[in-house]
């Protein structure tokens, strides 16, 4: 690989240094290594303090599935607006509002069912579970939830705990989309977004961290 600096190569400038007295050849040599450097300096700090918007942009066009699992069980654990959407043994939140705020409740049939923007979509009949509303997929339902997570990573050296003394090193994006398809043609669509942690001690751990307004529910559509 060879670098332009101002117009010219690192091998032409070794080649005309080397016509030069060697004060001149070193006093070159030395401007070419602090360009690299810098240059090195510059990728490194953009990792570092621009990383996690790269991972957003990167994860637009290619993420790496890490799981997937058709759907059991639905229980929904709240009031109506926000609260939690357990997919199997997924708590799902429902509560962040940087993005859609759906509705959870019951049809004049009876069926647990999910409202957004005027749109519902029916999961299916109610079943006792305590006081939580739950349903599973009726037979010839196409449901499954699936993990991704984000192709970059980033590190985190300046991110201190100071009441517990320990750190993550590293983050990176974890998705959960869910797709629910009726034999009606009707379709559901909902993706999750946090951060996951990496510890030194401990490695890739949770994968339910928010951030703001680039975590939680950032995506929901349902097709009639």
């Amino acid at each position: 690989m060879r670098f332009r600096v101002v117009g010219t190569t690192c091998s032409e400038i070794l080649r005309s240094a080397q016509n030069d007295n060697p004060t001149n050849f070193v006093r070159k040599i030395l401007i070419t290594l602090g360009i690299l450097i810098a240059f090195i300096v510059a990728i490194f700090a953009s990792w570092i303090f621009g990383g996690r918007h790269l991972s957003l942009l990167l994860d637009r066009f290619w993420t790496i599935e890490t799981g997937s699992s058709r759907i059991n069980s639905v229980v929904y654990e709240g009031s109506g607006t926000g609260g939690l959407l357990h997919v199997n043994d997924i708590a799902l939140s429902l509560n962040d509002r940087n993005g859609p705020s759906p509705t959870v409740g019951t049809t004049k049939n009876g069926e647990l069912a999910l409202a957004d923007t005027g749109k519902v979509f029916a999961f299916g009949p109610p079943r006792s579970e305590a006081e939580n509303l739950a349903t599973a997929p009726p037979a010839g339902d196409d449901a499954f939830i699936e993990i991704r997570r984000s192709i970059l990573t980033w590190p985190t050296p300046f991110d201190f705990n100071f009441m517990t003394g320990h750190s993550p090193s590293w983050k990176r994006h974890l998705y959960y989309r869910l797709v629910w398809k009726k034999p009606s043609g009707a379709k559901l669509e909902m993706l999750w977004r946090y951060e996951q942690y990496f510890y030194p001690d401990n490695g890739w751990v949770g994968g339910f961290m928010t951030n703001g307004s680039s975590t939680g529910l950032v995506q929901l559509d349902i097709h009639p």
